[in-house]
């Protein structure tokens, strides 16, 4: 007897009725089929579904039936509204009945009506331009079904006064706010309710669970059934969630929300504009320690600088209690004694001065008479910056890295969970009854072992599917002989080489991916100048620009870095070719990562094969993911690092990418096009 996924999926099925370009697909039926089982009997499972397979039809129609509510977590935006807009209508078209979804984006997506009638009476704006763009978002926000900020699509992508007129989470007064059940957030959240599926992003869905059973943050509504797509992106988007931060941009804004409360007590209103311009000062003089890398103490893990100006360091407790604290890490920093008093450093003085600021601040307002609930809330904010801010610069619990990063003139400083997998358990696959996991990028060497160890999963059914592409004939791997080691000065001459030749034989149309920005920036210096065709860097405009302008110019070249390695879809013959300059390793002095790679080596791992490598090859395969998106896609990946052929780890990679011929002869590049059924 046929089974149900199959009659659905199969060729005389609703699916290949409804679908203008049905193919029949035998692993997206055993997905389906998989996911309707973990749905049905309970347990987790762990899918990763190569391109190709049509893996959000093949979790969406088993979770239409579940019975209770599903909750569906995409990595991007881009593929929460492929689900909402595109996928979810033509089911309806296929099962003949309108689907109860809901797409939630997360809170600062929304205007707050609170804040924006607060905000009208006195609008704090940085343009002239701006008082005009304030009066279109009023209008609107008060016409508006949805109060996202999308709909306003002929205002500028980023509103100076946006964030202080957004819903977010810390600033939302809950139920005893005044204009809570005209809340787009609370209409949001009804609108949820009456769902059976609700569409978020990772994000969304950390930032809810972490505040379940809170009053005035959670908006998921409850659930028993999440499916993960894109769930390579888990680890790092939870770490940041259970995590603790501070930033300049935070305590700015405290003050500016303060300042504009309304305290009827003309002494305490005096006190409160004293506090909050000494706050102002004192946090204005912290954050100097951290503008500039020489400022901090000296750093033991190193530093990173990313794009656009971005730097992180870690934090270690010498830099408040200077030389003392590399003598006794278990002196309490904030508490000093008598004795330790002269060796705190100018930056902790400055630190214990703007924690007692902030608690001056919170119990004058906590002794507000009567307070309205606005004035309640503040109380509660301040507190919670003044306890995040001690914990963070306290350097001291054994679990967490403590480390900041600049951008621009801004500052946010963080202390990070090293290892999240057993938060993880306790509040997520341990609790709940179904857990799905799926990506085209799940397992390493043909093993989930990597992606459960690093997010708690103890027991899950597992399942690989292939490719439903062709990639022996629609592929060739090119692996250019004698490349001399990445990190030997003459690796940049010969990558520039190898590029300039490729892109010759495959007439540009190619994704050039670097790890470093300096790599990617010399050799588009370098490149751009031997190549008659146009060539765009990363930097040059947004990344959804110059998405759009790469399509639409013939034989494009784009230098990019790990944003475009995934979440990036272009199909046809704009994109072609492939290259990655070398093996896509984390930065080992990331704060994060040099403190993930030192756990494993302390329980007794080996921090390179069991987290580097699997991480590098989830990130390579990725990176492959961007060549072939369709069944009538030709193209060339080739990856300029020697070790993928020299190293014994290369294997790994090798048997963990989709099968392809591999050649070492760059004449073999022009060969996948001749044997593709629609030679470019």
């Amino acid at each position: 007897m046929m089974s149900e996924m199959r009659h659905i999926f199969g060729p005389d099925g609703p699916i290949a009725q409804h679908h203008p370009h049905y193919e029949y697909r035998p692993g997206q039926i055993e997905m389906a089929e998989a996911v309707r089982e973990a749905i049905r009997e309970g347990g987790h499972l762990c899918v990763e579904a190569g391109t190709g397979t049509g893996k959000t039809l093949a979790y969406l129609v088993p979770a239409l039936d579940a019975g209770e509510r599903v909750i569906i977590s995409t990595g991007t935006k881009n593929l929460q509204e492929q689900l909402y807009y595109k996928d979810i209508p033509f089911l309806e078209r296929a099962v003949g009945r309108k689907l109860r979804v809901t797409y939630m984006k997360g809170r600062s997506n929304y205007v707050c009506l609170y804040r924006l009638k607060k905000h009208a009476q006195a609008p704090v704006l940085e343009k002239l331009e701006d008082v005009d763009y304030f009066e279109t978002v009023r209008r609107w926000a008060f016409q508006s079904e949805t109060g996202d900020r999308a709909e306003l699509t002929d205002l500028p992508e980023h509103l100076s006064f946006w964030s202080h007129i957004d819903a977010r989470s810390e600033i939302c007064l809950g139920r005893e706010c005044a204009d809570y059940d005209e809340c787009f957030i609370t209409r949001m959240r009804q609108r949820a309710e009456e769902s059976d599926i609700v569409i978020v992003n990772h994000h969304l869905f950390f930032a809810d669970l972490v505040l379940r059973g809170n009053d005035y943050g959670a908006v998921i509504p409850d659930y028993a059934i999440v499916i993960f797509d894109e769930a390579h992106l888990l680890e790092d988007i939870a770490s940041e969630y259970f995590g603790h931060q501070v930033s300049s941009y935070r305590i700015n804004d405290l003050i500016a929300d303060v300042q504009r409360a309304m305290i009827t007590d003309a002494d305490k209103a005096n006190d409160v504009i004293r506090i909050c311009a000494r706050l102002r000062q004192r946090a204005d003089r912290f954050w100097m320690h951290f503008m500039t890398a020489e400022s901090a103490s000296p750093q033991r893990e190193g530093t990173t600088s990313s794009f656009n100006g971005e730097t992180r360091c870690v934090l270690d407790s010498s830099f408040i209690r200077g030389r003392r604290a590399e003598r006794d890490e278990s002196v309490n920093l904030l508490q000093p004694d008598e004795t330790a008093e002269s060796e705190v450093t100018l930056a902790g003085k400055h630190l214990l001065e703007l924690l007692n600021t902030l608690g001056l601040l919170e119990t004058t307002l906590a002794s507000i008479k009567d307070p309205p609930q606005e004035i309640v809330h503040l109380v509660r904010r301040t507190g919670e910056i003044r306890r995040d801010l001690e914990f963070i610069m306290s350097c001291s619990h054994p679990g967490y890295v403590y480390w900041y990063e600049r951008r621009h003139r801004h500052v946010f400083l963080r202390a990070t969970p090293i290892d999240v997998s057993e938060i993880l358990a306790e509040y997520l696959f341990d609790r709940l009854p179904t857990v799905i996991l799926t990506s085209a990028t799940l397992a390493s060497d043909q093993s989930f072992q990597f992606i459960r160890s690093r997010l708690g999963i103890r027991e899950a059914r597992e399942l690989i599917v292939p490719s439903h592409f062709d990639f022996q004939r629609q592929a060739v791997l090119y692996l250019p002989p004698h490349m001399p080691d990445p990190r030997h000065p003459a690796f940049l001459d010969r990558a520039v080489e190898e590029i300039v030749n490729i892109l010759h034989i495959t007439a540009g149309r190619a994704f050039v991916l670097f790890t470093s920005i300096h790599q990617m920036n010399a050799a588009y210096e370098r490149v751009s100048e031997k190549v008659p065709f146009p060539c765009f860097v990363q930097g040059q405009g947004s990344k959804s620009g110059l998405l759009e302008t790469f399509k639409r110019t013939p034989h494009a070249v784009l230098f990019a870095t790990s944003s475009f390695w995934q979440g990036v879809d272009v199909q046809g013959e704009a994109l072609s070719c492939v290259i990655i300059d070398r093996l896509p390793f984390a930065v080992p002095t990331d704060p994060v990562i040099s403190a993930r790679q030192r756990y494993i080596e302390e329980q007794g791992g080996d921090a390179f094969y069991e987290y580097s490598v699997p991480q590098a090859v989830l990130m390579l395969k990725q990176g492959l993911g961007r060549l072939i998106r369709s069944k009538d896609d030709v193209g060339v990946l080739s990856v300029l690092d020697p070790r993928l052929r020299t190293k014994a780890y290369g294997r790994v990679f090798l048997r963990s990418l989709p099968p392809c011929p591999i050649t070492n002869n760059i004449r073999d590049i022009a060969r996948v096009f001749e044997r593709g059924t629609t030679a470019r």
